[in-house]
């Protein structure tokens, strides 16, 4: 059901925040696309992310999965909002083996304090997607911490 958000300019606040993300950067993330409710992060496949049997370390799964929930959550707050993890669970469904990696985080209920996202993670490799990872999480909407506003 597509939703609308309170800020007109969602899109370029959640794009200038996950800017300011170092460990994305680190990750070598980047942000696919934002509509309200819906943030899509692609991670192109590195060896140094990989774990020993050569397969996407869990924790780079899971904080593209989170990150993607938690914009998510963010495109659907007013301007002058921040937002932070308060909970989140991780099924791991597959090896991340492919060349890219998609993070897909919706809002699955958007609160005045806490939003409930689901988020999944794809592998894709040519033509090829597999589903990775689901995770549910629990987001946080912070208001008047100029120190952690987006």
């Amino acid at each position: 059901m597509p939703r609308s958000s309170p800020d007109p300019n969602f899109e370029q606040r959640v794009r200038d925040s996950f800017a300011r993300q170092r460990f994305m950067a680190t990750l070598g993330a980047r942000i696919v696309s934002v509509v309200p409710g819906e943030v899509l992060i692609e991670l192109p496949w590195r060896e140094e992310l990989a774990q020993q049997h050569g397969v996407l370390h869990a924790g780079a799964v899971a904080s593209i999965a989170d990150s993607a929930c938690g914009y998510a959550a963010l495109s659907l707050m007013p301007a002058g909002s921040g937002v932070m993890s308060v909970e989140f669970k991780v099924n791991l469904l597959a090896p991340g083996r492919g060349e890219r990696f998609l993070a897909i985080g919706r809002v699955r209920r958007a609160g005045r304090t806490l939003t409930v996202c689901e988020g999944t993670v794809k592998t894709i490799r040519g033509a090829e997607e597999r589903e990775v990872a689901i995770m549910t999480a629990t987001m946080i909407r912070l208001e008047g911490r100029p120190d952690l506003a987006d």
